[in-house]
């Protein structure tokens, strides 16, 4: 390849990506699909800008090389030991019985040969990792129990693809005219065996002497060799590069190396691995959606229903969920992912599949991780307004003249109801999500915790919002807040509103609406920090407890200031540069020795830790 060729399809590539993966991203469809997308348009059946895949597709091989090795790193024996309930008990069954079903799916109804049934029902019974984690990072449930189940079975079936990817070789000798090679399995053994043994007792050292060089750029050339060294004994020996990487990740994920091998592979696997799934996108042939429509549909239909209806049951006898959450992880979990796209390469270099059926299994698996976002999105629209209309009312309060009203149960408000309680002063707390509400019933069975939207005017009254002294809004979400202040100010206008900001801008809202200084979430827990920080550097306690509130009274002037002038940016940056002039001239006045001797007395400094924390 000259270099003006070169040049020209690097740009192409670029290009595309930078096009397609922030549309795709855009819209909650995430960044695998803007790669296959970009693969699509610039490939040979579309704009032909790229005319030849086959000399991308190698190198960016590559890349899958490398996600193998970064997965191992993570799969650490004693993350495994945690989760094996999840991990080993609906991980498994659910590949098994996937790969059963569409295996036999695809040998009595599609015609194909038993080795390459295998292949495909393995292949289909994996779902998208990338999909998967991404949407449930985007609504914030990966904390939820559906969540932590759906991660379990997402960490399986990246297990379950290194022995997949391994096999198909092997299937591939057995389906030949010779027949089982003997010699191949033992062969991919020791292999396995070899990279094991000799990774264990040589890789530690290695990194250990590299290490002692102090340079990243050894550090990263260094990590580059493990992961292509290993790839290349065993392409040598006749088993997948993949296992490989697979097994020096393993070898390295329990060693003080790990996280420095993660920063420094990073950059070169998501490039890579993006230039992997463009050359798939290169590959795939648009015209069968023409051509067999109703082929294509009813293959991506198959795939969805059967999946997820494996899933369901899954979920709720061995995953202990319930219905809902049952049918929020089949949903998430019943599309195709990207390890397919590696198997099924493989397998059709193998020769197990042909070119058709290697096509019509990519496309199918590609638009059903199109489609998952929307059904996600559509299900989870569903259920809340099920869940909010029929399943659950609002609580029905019962409270004896409560001193303080909570509105928000999460982080913030459960502190500051635990010292009341502490102190046997009534109080009632109310908070909009039921998940919230279930988990608090299951640490003890609180009568003074309610069910419902602290907005509602209704409610308000029903918790005696007139007879409180004071109004905790400890509500997470910055609209949610305003909007609660706003009704609770015009209904109870001598009630006073201690407030919860996540930044200045949401402080500065609050304000609007009368609340006095509003408690910004992190601030104290930062000023802790620094504290801490300035002591570790040498400054005495005292001096540092005195220069930390400085800080915090001149931040919390500039605060007001700022509130005059918050809808003039120009202001706004002009007022933080003069605060920031200020504060260093401060301190530089204050780095005098008469002034320093003055500050490390220890006079009322003791004072200090309760200035800081208050």
């Amino acid at each position: 390849m000259d270099s003006h060729h070169f040049l020209q399809t690097a740009l192409v590539f670029l290009l595309a990506t930078v096009i397609a993966v922030p549309l795709t991203k855009r819209f909650r469809l995430g960044s695998v699909l803007g790669y296959l997308l970009a693969g699509i348009v610039i490939g040979p059946q579309e704009l032909r800008l790229i005319a030849d895949p086959s000399g991308v597709s190698t190198i960016s091989e590559f890349g899958v090389v490398l996600m193998l090795f970064v997965i191992g790193l993570e799969l650490s024996p004693q993350r495994l030991w945690v989760m094996r309930r999840q991990v080993f008990g609906t991980g498994l069954l659910q590949v098994m019985a996937t790969s059963l079903v569409i295996g036999a799916a695809a040998y009595y109804l599609f015609g194909l040969t038993v080795n390459a049934a295998t292949i495909v029902g393995g292949s289909l019974a994996l779902s998208s990792t990338a999909f998967g984690l991404q949407i449930l990072a985007e609504r914030k449930e990966a904390g939820s129990l559906y969540g932590r189940q759906a991660f379990a079975v997402l960490l399986f079936q990246d297990l379950a693809a290194i022995p997949l990817i391994a096999a198909v070789p092997l299937l591939a000798s057995a389906s030949s005219k010779h027949g089982f090679d003997a010699f191949a399995v033992l062969r991919t053994v020791a292999a396995i065996v070899a990279v094991m043994v000799g990774g264990r007792y040589l890789l530690r050292p290695i990194f250990r002497f590299v290490a002692k060089a102090d340079s990243v750029e050894v550090s990263t050339a260094t990590a580059l060799l493990v992961v292509m060294g290993t790839a290349w004994l065993m392409e040598v020996v006749g088993v997948s590069a993949t296992l490989g990487a697979f097994l020096a990740g393993v070898l390295l994920a329990d060693s003080e190396y790990r996280h420095e091998l993660e920063s420094h592979l990073e950059p070169f696997k998501g490039l890579l691995l993006g230039l992997f799934f463009i050359s798939v996108g290169m590959t795939m042939d648009l015209s069968l959606l023409i051509q067999q429509p109703m082929r294509v549909a009813m293959l991506v239909l198959f795939l969805l229903l059967i999946k997820g209806a494996l899933l369901w049951p899954l979920g709720r006898i061995v995953g202990g969920l319930n219905s809902r959450d049952s049918l929020r992880l089949a949903v998430l979990l019943a599309c195709g992912g990207e390890f397919a796209f590696v198997v099924l390469k493989l397998a059709g270099e193998q020769n197990l599949i042909t070119t058709e059926q290697h096509s019509l299994q990519v496309l199918a698996i590609t638009l059903s991780m199109a489609l998952t976002p929307l059904m996600v999105a559509l299900l989870g629209r569903v259920l809340h307004q099920s869940q909010t209309k029929k399943e659950r009312e609002f609580d029905t309060i019962v409270a004896d003249k409560p001193r303080v009203i909570i509105a928000g149960y999460g982080r913030m408000g459960q502190i500051v109801a635990r010292m009341l309680r502490a102190q046997g002063i009534p109080f009632v707390a109310l908070d909009h999500s039921v998940e919230q509400i279930d988990l608090v019933q299951r640490f003890g069975n609180w009568t003074d915790i309610f069910y419902g939207d602290p907005a509602r005017p209704e409610l308000l009254r029903a918790a005696q919002a007139d007879q409180a002294s004071v109004f905790v809004l400890a509500v997470d979400d910055p609209e949610a807040s305003l909007r609660t202040a706003r009704v609770v100010r015009r209904m109870y206008p001598s009630l006073k509103i201690i407030a919860r900001a996540r930044n200045r801008q949401h402080a500065w809202r609050l304000m609007d609406l009368g609340v006095e200084l509003p408690v910004r979430e992190t601030l104290y827990s930062s000023l802790k920090m620094t504290r801490q920080t300035l002591e570790a550097l040498g400054m005495s306690p005292e001096t540092a407890a005195d220069h930390v509130e400085r800080f915090r009274r001149q931040d919390q002037e500039l605060l007001k200031r700022q509130y005059l002038v918050y809808d003039d940016d120009a202001r706004i940056v002009q007022t933080t540069r003069e605060a920031l002039i200020d504060l260093e001239q401060l301190f530089q006045a204050d780095s005098s020795p008469e002034v320093k001797r003055a500050l490390e007395k220890p006079s009322d400094a003791s004072a200090d830790d309760e200035d800081v924390t208050r």
